[in-house]
């Protein structure tokens, strides 16, 4: 058993040890690895475009790119055509010699660098069709066919492509203020995402012969220009995602007649492509604010699955200030949706899916498309856009502006399992909330993941909470992330590496970011100052490119908590949390100083000291004992303090006074790098509990350990450290006094 090592001092008495000898020697190059030192070194230098307290500048830019879409489906060979006519604005103060644009499809091609760059190993068994697939069949043909480049006028534009991204050369720089129009015409094959791969492409149900397409990637999309990196040209590798612009988009898609679409934007010929009866629905829905309305049925869809028309439809789609656009569609589609009241609008919660996923998107998933806007809006602003859409793609989880393709469906027998049904709903959520991050908070998923998937990932952790308080959420809860943050660190990375540089996808870009805010929301900053601040950064970032530091900055700029200590720690190091119980010591009141005593003087003020009497707290003899067994110390036992309290307070005040009969000195140390608060939980002989918080900045001069005291009125029976498992620490062996002998809460 450990020795009491509790810090209590009495109160109006403080008892100081004079140093002796000169200050000490401080240890080379100590201070320059400082953990509280401020991130001069690794923040931007503020400038006109972006201030220090993490706003937009005065200078602020942004590009707009404005598409003219008109594509056509094959669903017979699964093939898209299109051709678009790209309106660029410079808003920019530089001139433009050239103009980037994204062939993200290219990703997909045989032989492409991205396939070179993996590792690849031999897998001694391989189911027949993946043998077949990987060493029998010739490639498909993937990827980008450009047909032609124009401009405005007609003429052929002189363009070069590098793997997923084409420049288009101009003749004469576009200045500063000014717009150029050209058009791309193209086509390519849609990939099976469930043999293939993909974040968009087709799913064939084999029973029907039917395809369900989501669609997205489709057309050469314009690269970002801005005032941090000039062209976001990065070639797109798989893992990081998009650096898109805003601007507008007016879509026409033609599909066989039977098939139901839903895209980005509004549906602008709605009587044109549905039934006079499904536009009546769809006018109930309008109004339906408690459940959806289902819009075509599930008979209607069954027998349009049967069907398969040789006619077509054109599906007219605007959307206002997007990013991107994504498409779904397919003769299978059970279409419903409701209202949602967000501020002073209405907003189209929807969801198509084939009848395979019922019962449970019927009765789930446009239910939880309501919820994540209302939780969202409420963490960060009103949802700006019409609608948004959740669709069933089994094997997927991606999104786009208003829509979202999301896993999740029943057994062929309809029977759905709680873990399934668990997944597609926080799916569901994180998908629809991408809307928010990065799709209207607009960072660069290309460079930094963090910045959509870990935003996301926290916002999506209030909504499962808010949803229900008892869901399994994945991402988050701080135990979460233990065996993450404890695991080798060969194969840990800062949170603030490229996208493409990192081992463990999904803990690294998505859990310990999220797992970090939850910590700067529920420990660090608590809920007010954090709520404050993420909202402030949400409003000023809205439809603009923030970066991190924007984010940092404005994170304390709102909320006038000094953070850089968890930035520099949390996102820019693997640095783990290990904070513990080293010695808990027990003290009594004494008039008789012991030896170790006997030099120790009492301090006065900042400069004098007291010439006596003294009260001596002097350490139990018997480190065993339990504080119970000690004598139950009255201020009245002890002549010299009795004499002190009766000539200084008042009838009044001694009415009020403490009356401490236990003193206790608790050192705790931090074998982990990562600095935290100290939570500590003490409970007492009789059952009852006092918790205390110690902020991060106990550490602050550099020290392992810190040391507290605690003069109470009951003996107390043990000390726990992070109870609730707030903190993300990694052993949780030493967080007990007395230490309690069972394994690990994570083991």
């Amino acid at each position: 058993m450990k020795k009491l090592s509790f810090l209590l001092l009495f109160p109006a008495i403080l008892i100081a040890q004079e140093n002796a000898g000169t200050a000490p020697v401080r240890q080379q190059g100590k201070y320059d690895t400082n953990k509280f030192s401020q991130m001069y070194d690794l923040l931007a230098t503020p400038n006109m475009f972006r201030t220090a307290s993490g706003a937009p500048g005065p200078a602020y830019y942004q590009q707009q790119a404005d598409y003219k879409i008109d594509i056509e489906l094959d669903d017979k060979n699964s093939k898209l055509s299109g051709s678009e006519v790209i309106t660029y604005s410079n808003n920019s103060p530089d001139s433009l010699e050239y103009l980037w644009v994204q062939l993200d499809q290219n990703q997909a091609k045989a032989n492409t660098q991205t396939s070179l760059a993996e590792s690849d190993k031999i897998s001694q068994v391989l189911a027949l069709d993946g043998f077949s697939s990987k060493y029998l069949k010739k490639d498909l043909e993937r990827g980008f066919n450009i047909e032609q480049v124009k401009d405005a006028k007609g003429n052929a534009m002189s363009y070069t492509i590098n793997e997923t991204m084409m420049r288009i050369n101009l003749t004469s720089p576009l200045k500063p203020g000014e717009k150029i129009s050209f058009s791309i015409k193209w086509w390519y094959n849609i990939n099976n995402y469930r043999k293939e791969g993909g974040r968009s492409g087709y799913e064939l149900f084999e029973k029907d012969g039917n395809k369900l397409y989501v669609i997205a990637q489709f057309y050469p999309r314009m690269a970002v220009y801005n005032d941090v990196e000039g062209w976001q040209n990065m070639q797109f590798w798989g893992s990081g995602e998009f650096a898109l612009p805003f601007g507008n988009f007016d879509v026409n898609i033609t599909v066989p007649a039977d098939h139901v679409i839903d895209a980005t934007g509004e549906l602008t010929n709605r009587s044109e492509v549905f039934t006079a009866e499904q536009v009546k629905r769809y006018e109930q829905a309008q109004k339906s604010f408690d459940k959806p309305v289902v819009i075509v049925t599930q008979a209607e869809a069954e027998a349009a699955e049967k069907g398969f028309s040789e006619k077509k439809k054109t599906w007219k789609f605007s959307a206002k200030n997007v990013r991107d656009f994504g498409i779904a569609s397919s003769r299978k589609f059970i279409y419903d949706a409701m209202a949602v009241k967000i501020g002073n609008r209405t907003v189209m919660a929807e969801s198509v899916y084939p009848k395979e996923s019922n019962p449970l998107w019927g009765e789930t998933s446009t239910m939880v498309v309501a919820h994540t806007l209302k939780s969202y809006s409420s963490h960060t602003f009103d949802y700006p856009y019409p609608k948004a859409v959740s669709v069933s793609a089994e094997d997927q989880g991606m999104e786009y502006p208003m829509i979202c393709w999301n896993y999740g469906r029943p057994d062929e027998n309809g029977v759905t399992s709680k873990e399934v049904k668990n997944g597609m709903i926080g799916v569901v959520i994180h998908e629809v909330g991408h809307t928010f991050f990065p799709m209207i908070v607009n960072s660069d998923e290309r460079q930094w993941t963090w910045m959509d998937e870990g935003l996301n990932s926290f916002l999506e952790y209030l909504a499962e909470q808010e949803l229900d308080s008892n869901f399994p959420s994945r991402r988050g809860p701080a135990k979460n992330i233990v065996p993450y943050m404890s695991g080798d660190q060969k194969f840990l990375e800062p949170i603030m590496s490229n996208s493409e540089t990192i081992h463990q996808f999904g803990n690294n870009a998505y859990g310990k970011p999220a797992t970090g805010l939850n910590i700067l929301r529920e420990v660090v900053m608590g809920r007010e100052l954090f709520d404050h601040a993420f909202k402030t950064y949400a409003n000023r970032w809205k439809f603009k490119h923030p970066t991190p530091e924007d984010f940092f900055r404005t994170m304390e700029d709102a909320s006038a908590v000094d953070l850089d200590w968890f930035f520099r720690g949390w996102f820019y190091s693997t640095d783990f949390v290990d904070i513990g119980i080293k010695e808990v010591k027990q003290y009594y009141v004494s008039e008789t100083p012991t030896a170790d005593l006997k030099n120790v003087k009492v301090r006065k003020g900042r400069f004098g000291f007291e010439k006596g009497p003294f009260v001596y707290l002097v350490a139990g003899d018997n480190a065993e004992v339990k504080a119970s067994s000690k004598k139950a110390l009255q201020v009245e036992d002890f002549k010299t303090l009795a004499d002190y309290v009766n000539q200084t307070f008042t009838a009044e005040e001694k009415a009020s006074i403490k009356s401490p009969k236990y003193f206790y000195e608790v050192e705790f140390n931090k074998p982990g790098g990562m600095i935290m608060p100290i939570l500590v939980e003490i409970t007492y002989e009789d059952g009852t509990k006092d918790n205390y918080k110690y902020p991060a900045q106990i550490w602050r001069k550099g020290n392992e350990s810190a040391r507290k005291v605690y003069a109470t009125t009951k003996a107390i029976k043990s000390i726990q450290i992070d109870p609730q498992l707030l903190t993300a620490d990694i052993d949780v062996t030493n967080n007990s006094w007395p230490k309690v002998e069972t394994k690990s809460k994570f083991d």
